[in-house]
């Protein structure tokens, strides 16, 4: 593993109606889509955001995702989003991500996070804006 002193962040984030099926249970792919604010709220902690990176030429992209759900979020919950990054190489980056409830994991995640050239569609080094941020000590 890489030293990466920027490496974690947690969301607070309330379960809505428009989170869940017709049971009050958070849909499965909504865990996917909280897990992306939280990377994305992690990016804004390093001052930083996606727009940012697109208009630098930068798309930052899902390569590939391990999802594990444990037990379900319902309607009002409070829940709390946690993101890590485990790993980062030249062109990709790994986080270990949960969703939890007080104390209890409801969800867990590995998601690899690739680099692309918004120009090229293809693989290319993290910019020095992201690159410095992430390693600083």
């Amino acid at each position: 593993m890489s030293d990466l002193a920027n490496n974690s962040y947690r969301l607070p984030l309330r379960v809505y109606m428009e989170d869940t099926d017709a049971g009050g249970i958070v849909y499965y792919v909504n865990y996917l889509k909280f897990m992306e604010r939280a990377r994305s709220e992690w990016l804004r902690q390093l001052e930083l955001n996606q727009q940012t990176l697109l208009d630098e030429g930068t798309q930052l992209v899902v390569y590939r995702l391990a999802c594990h759900y444990a037990k379900p979020a319902c309607l009002d919950d409070m829940l709390e989003i946690s993101t890590h990054v485990t790993d980062i190489g030249r062109c990709r980056m790994t986080f270990e991500q949960q969703v939890w409830r007080n104390e209890e994991l409801l969800c867990s995640a590995t998601v690899e996070i690739a680099c692309l050239s918004v120009e090229r569609m293809r693989p290319k080094a993290w910019p020095e804006s992201l690159n410095s941020l992430i390693r600083a000590s």
